[in-house]
């Protein structure tokens, strides 16, 4: 794919409020409640059944054994990205990890400022805050990448919130089979994204990149708005 091509696809990627599976459409999820008002007032209220639908307020602890909380903390006014790992992986997971560090060189300083990334565990009783410390350590994680843990049944509602699972039940409980995507996006604007964690760091990054400005892409592009009837593309990203 051309470097014009490209922006033209991730233009268009700008307006789906979400564009793969889990996080099944937050602006039309929203319309499951009774929503009135000003254009303000209905943001706001979608804004709020997206949080409690696919957000909810867990207590975990960072890998400097700093208690946060998910929504309040984490996700709350933020563009973010969101994976799985854990520590002891020996499959995909440094692959992953080793991506998103090529990532984050890529993104520089809109990292811990304009750009939020989290890695939660999934296997919170082995991932303590000193063993994602030193995972992080070893892979030459720089500041604004925050790891977390919490108790097993949080991490394990979480990681369903999120839509981090499989169809497969029996695939579903092998904890592999879940960390290979990345969710990115923009909670202020409820607007999602996924990605392989493999794809190449480039398109990562920019993919990212637009959440930062959409509303540049919308004029740039001239796509139409998104709207829970015309939630935009529907796509996964190309491999690197």
């Amino acid at each position: 794919m051309t470097n014009r091509s490209r922006r033209e696809f991730l233009g268009a990627l700008g307006m789906a409020p979400v564009v793969a599976g889990g996080l099944s459409m937050i602006a039309a999820g929203a319309t499951g409640a009774s929503l009135t008002g000003s254009a303000g007032d209905l943001q706001a209220q979608a804004r709020e059944s997206a949080r409690l639908r696919y957000f909810p307020n867990l207590s975990l602890r960072t890998q400097d054994d700093k208690e946060v909380r998910f929504y309040d903390d984490l996700i709350k006014g933020k563009i973010v990205t969101l994976n799985f790992f854990y520590a002891k992986c020996e499959d995909v997971c440094p692959i992953v990890t080793s991506n998103l560090v090529k990532v984050q060189e890529l993104l520089g300083d809109k990292v811990g400022r304009q750009v939020f990334m989290y890695s939660f565990s999934l296997k919170p009783t082995e991932d303590t805050p000193k063993a994602m410390k030193e995972y992080a350590e070893m892979h030459g994680v720089k500041p604004g990448w925050t790891f977390l843990t919490g108790k097993p049944e949080d991490l394990e509602l979480l990681r369903r919130k999120l839509g981090f699972t499989t169809p497969d039940l029996r695939a579903d409980k092998d904890v592999t089979n879940h960390t290979g995507n990345i969710r990115y996006g923009n909670e202020p604007l409820m607007l999602w994204g996924a990605t392989p964690g493999m794809a190449s760091p480039e398109w990562i990054a920019e993919s990212i990149e637009w959440m930062v400005q959409p509303d540049a892409v919308r004029r740039e592009h001239k796509h139409p708005e998104a709207r829970p009837d015309n939630p935009g593309p529907q796509h996964k990203h190309p491999a690197g």
